[in-house]
């Protein structure tokens, strides 16, 4: 089945033979190519500070690095502590830390002094407690404020967050540095329609950025995912920061017509039993590929007939056309719904270029700590 498809498809791997399945791809060429695209979407690059989510590889934050970008946004620890090994200058770990988890901040803050960490907070009690923590260790730790601007997940709505910011003025080791809304909650297909929410949305951190006067001016905004970050990125004085852009994956490139992101990241599986005329079974489990989302959760480009119809933690049932034309061993490549969660998956990743495998890549991150 697998000689069937041509050569020339951009994702088929010659040397496919020593790549063990199911296996994390990463096409190089392509990560850079829509790296370089979303660098000619904003009219700044100092307004991009891309979340390293979906990625978690020191190499691929060592490409955006090299293509100028300087400030980033992670989800944990360990994404943070990653961009201070490779010499970010400037992570928001856009996540607010209680127990532990403040500590490791101030212990990265001075294993990495080259790379400004900053956090999140929404309520005066943690900004406090951090405060505390802070000033034990003789640190200042600069914050923005999570806002909720409609996701109702985290954050302080923006009319509650105007007493927040003015309680800084009565601590000393933490600095409000700026404004966080992260509105992934906005994912029309159509762009009108996003963007009328979108604008609704932002209008509260507008009423606040008013309501603060002069440091309200003053602060720092960060704001928008994949799906809204064009919207932000046409108001001006507003980071935007979106994440899966790099990889891209079947949702967002499906959701988001009026994005024109490459795939650059798939899945390799491998089919593993003929079970009858019209079924047959590969190695993609829930262990291999985001099982989050109802089926599909994966859709594969050298097999578009093939419909998943059942998984479990290391097999991938699929109902195709005619299984006569499959043999166990055949490859499929396969786009997931959802790549961020996939990535995280796997210990490494395939690196293609040319239609070769030529290294792997850690999936650093993917751990809950490195070092601290």
């Amino acid at each position: 089945m697998q000689n069937a498809v041509p050569a020339k498809e951009w994702y088929i791997i010659n040397n496919v033979e020593e790549v063990d399945s199911p296996a994390l791809l990463v096409y190089a060429d392509r990560v850079k190519a829509n790296i370089r695209l979303i660098k000619t979407i904003l009219p700044d690059i100092s307004m991009l500070r891309p979340h390293v989510k979906t990625n978690k590889m020191a190499e691929v934050c060592r490409m955006m690095m090299e293509e100028g970008i300087t400030k980033f946004k992670c989800a944990t620890i360990a994404e943070a502590e990653m961009l201070g090994m490779t010499g970010a200058p400037d992570v928001l770990l856009a996540y607010q830390p209680v127990g532990p988890k403040i500590l490791r901040l101030i212990n990265l803050i001075r294993k990495y002094p080259s790379t400004h960490f900053a956090c999140l907070c929404d309520n005066k009690d943690n900004l406090e407690h951090i405060n505390i923590l802070a000033g034990a260790h003789e640190v200042m730790i600069d914050v923005f404020i999570d806002l909720n601007t409609g996701m109702n997940r985290t954050g302080i709505k923006p009319p509650d967050a105007v007493e927040l910011a003015r309680h800084f003025k009565n601590l000393k080791h933490v600095r409000l540095r700026g404004l966080h809304a992260y509105d992934g909650h906005i994912h029309d297909a159509d762009p009108a329609a996003r963007k009328l929410k979108c604008d609704e949305a932002f209008s509260g951190i507008v009423s606040l950025q008013k309501a603060l006067g002069d440091e309200g001016r003053n602060l720092v905004i960060v704001a928008g995912g994949t799906p809204t970050f064009p919207i932000h990125a046409r108001r001006g004085g507003v980071e935007c920061s979106p994440g899966t852009f790099v990889f891209s994956d079947w949702g967002y490139k499906h959701g988001l017509p009026d994005e024109a992101f490459d795939y650059a990241a798939l899945v390799l599986t491998r089919v593993i039993s003929i079970v009858d005329a019209v079924t047959i079974c590969t190695d993609l489990g829930h262990k291999s590929v985001a099982a989050e989302n109802p089926l599909p959760r994966v859709h594969f480009l050298n097999a578009p007939d093939a419909e998943p119809i059942g998984q479990s933690e290391e097999h991938l049932v699929l109902r195709v056309t005619d299984a006569g034309q499959y043999r166990t061993g055949d490859v499929l490549y396969g786009v997931p719904v959802h790549i961020c969660p996939t990535v995280a998956l796997y210990n490494a990743a395939d690196i293609v270029v040319n239609n070769e495998v030529t290294d792997q890549w850690k999936v650093i991150a993917r751990d809950r700590a490195i070092t601290i």
